[in-house]
């Protein structure tokens, strides 16, 4: 075993999960290698491009204390590295009064501030309208805007400060139990060997899973459209974040989401949080074009709950005749509860190696808490946790009996 390819974790996936937990391995200070099966800060997956939102407002009780953490890791983060990803703001919320999702929420939430539809007009200088019956808003100060690239590259500069070995263009393909190490195995014949290892590989990850032991966790990737529109002119100014414009979201009969205009000037992201499903591997990249064949379904089924969406809560700033002025690919990995899988593999590995996935489109915010999380239960087998979170939520074992999970209720994650 040489001691160039031996190493004491073996981090598979270089996304937001897998950077953070090289970060934090490396605070441990474990030798740790982190694998890439494409470029560093590749656009393939769901931790490219400049906006996630980062919120605490939750119908499920487990998220807003990791949020909390999550949100205090990155400001730490921030100040080690001098690097600013994260962009304060704070949060709106837009419920029908009859979704049992709005009390669950505010029970979850320590502060928050209840607008009905003059309060928010006027907050807002009208940005926002609510329809005349049945809907309120829930502002919140946990908010914010994190620049996704620049926060994957800051973890990524972090953990190499402190001896982290990166590989990209490596697709690890197989991992193996031997007496006293696993042996990684690539795609191009590459081996390594670790004490344990974490498998963070996004929407691939119930592929690798699959082949290492031949679990099928419960993930569906799918394929969304992030899209960005025009602010109508002389409103350009008040749909940013310095004129405290928030991030929202809206829980109607579509999950509309949206943040301030940060990226590009004149233009603000409003998107539908939901997409068709997908092979990472074999991606329809027309989807959402304007052109080709699809252009008719591809319109109508994820543009036009946007249009609709606007017309009726942001008429007054935002454009819809055009149709979005820009828009960019991205993938969720689904599952079928919304919540996340954080667990030990278990059979023949036993506690040596650890999957993440199934972040369901919330999961990029989490991602220091996770970090932190993943390398405390490879290096310690066991982890402390905020008060209130159950990782028993997040175990592999909950769709052994229910192939649903922890879904219970109609609750909105």
């Amino acid at each position: 075993m040489e001691a160039s390819s031996s190493f004491d974790t073996v981090v598979i996936g270089a996304g937001i999960m897998g950077s953070c937990t090289a970060y934090h391995l490396s605070k441990l200070n474990q030798k740790t290698l982190l694998l890439e099966q494409f470029d560093l800060l590749h656009q393939l997956g769901s931790s490219h491009g400049h906006s996630r939102t980062i919120r605490a407002a939750y119908a499920k009780p487990f998220y807003p204390p990791l949020v909390s953490l999550s949100y205090s890791l990155f400001l730490s983060a921030q100040a080690e590295s001098g690097y600013t990803v994260l962009t304060p703001t704070t949060q709106l919320d837009l419920w029908p009064e009859s979704n049992s999702g709005l009390q669950a929420c505010i029970e979850n939430l320590k502060e928050y501030e209840l607008l009905n539809k003059e309060k928010l007009k006027e907050k807002f200088s009208g940005a926002f309208d609510l329809p005349d019956d049945g809907w309120t808003a829930v502002e919140t100060p946990i908010g914010g805007v994190i620049n996704a690239t620049k926060a994957v590259a800051m973890f990524q500069s972090l953990a190499a400060r402190n001896g982290t070995v990166f590989k990209d263009h490596v697709e690890a393909t197989y991992i193996k139990k031997e007496e006293n190490s696993i042996r990684v195995i690539s795609a191009n014949n590459e081996v390594f060997f670790a004490k344990k290892v974490i498998i963070t590989a996004g929407a691939w990850t119930s592929k690798l899973v699959k082949s290492i032991n031949g679990v099928e966790l419960p993930i569906q990737p799918l394929h969304l459209l992030i899209c960005y529109w025009k602010i109508k002119e002389g409103h350009e100014c008040k749909l940013t974040p310095q004129q405290r414009f928030p991030t929202f979201s809206s829980h109607g009969d579509d999950h509309i989401f949206g943040t301030p205009s940060i990226e590009y000037p004149g233009l603000i992201k409003i998107s539908l949080d939901r997409g068709p499903p997908c092979d990472p591997d074999n991606r329809n990249w027309e989807l959402g074009s304007k052109s080709g064949s699809q252009r008719k379904e591809n319109i109508n089924s994820m543009i036009e709950p946007i249009v609709q969406w606007i017309d009726q809560f942001m008429s007054q700033y935002v454009e819809t005749a055009d149709g979005p002025l820009m828009s960019q690919g991205c993938m969720y990995s689904m599952t079928p509860d919304k919540d996340y899988i954080i667990d030990f593999l278990g059979g023949e590995f036993g506690k040596d190696v650890v999957v993440a996935g199934g972040f369901s489109g919330h999961g990029f915010k989490m991602g220091p808490v996770v970090g932190k999380i993943l390398a405390e239960m490879a290096v310690e087998g066991e982890v402390s946790v905020p008060d209130g979170v159950d990782l028993g939520m997040f175990s592999i074992k909950r769709f052994e009996d229910n192939p649903n999970g922890n879904l219970r209720s109609s609750h909105a994650s």
